[in-house]
């Protein structure tokens, strides 16, 4: 299997591939689950090999390490994911998958 480092890359970089609507899913620790977003949203620092950049549905700047992400959608297809993807170094599996807009709510509350 490639790196997500390695597919995010030529998502990004060949024409042919990238055709399609990509949806990444990231392990967000506050949201206590997976949060997937679209591609058109997220935002590639040339000097940070290591995090992508989004807004999140508050209009917060965001920082993903590349470590967190769990899952990438082609056209609503999975394409890649983490046999493992965890909460963290306590081991604890994901809970359960969370929108931008959930996210939102339950700060809100």
């Amino acid at each position: 299997m490639i790196t997500i480092r390695e597919l995010l890359n030529r998502i990004r970089w060949d024409r042919e591939f990238s055709r399609g609507e990509f949806t990444i899913g990231y392990y967000d620790r506050l949201a206590g689950g997976v949060i997937r977003v679209p591609r058109d949203q997220v935002r590639f620092d040339p000097d940070d090999r290591f995090s992508f950049q989004l807004i999140d549905a508050a209009g917060e700047p965001l920082s993903i390490p590349l470590h967190r992400v769990c899952e990438v959608y082609r056209n609503d297809e999975l394409i890649w994911h983490r046999a493992r993807c965890h909460a963290g170094s306590k081991g604890r599996p994901i809970g359960r998958l969370t929108t931008l807009h959930e996210r939102k709510e339950r700060r809100a509350s």
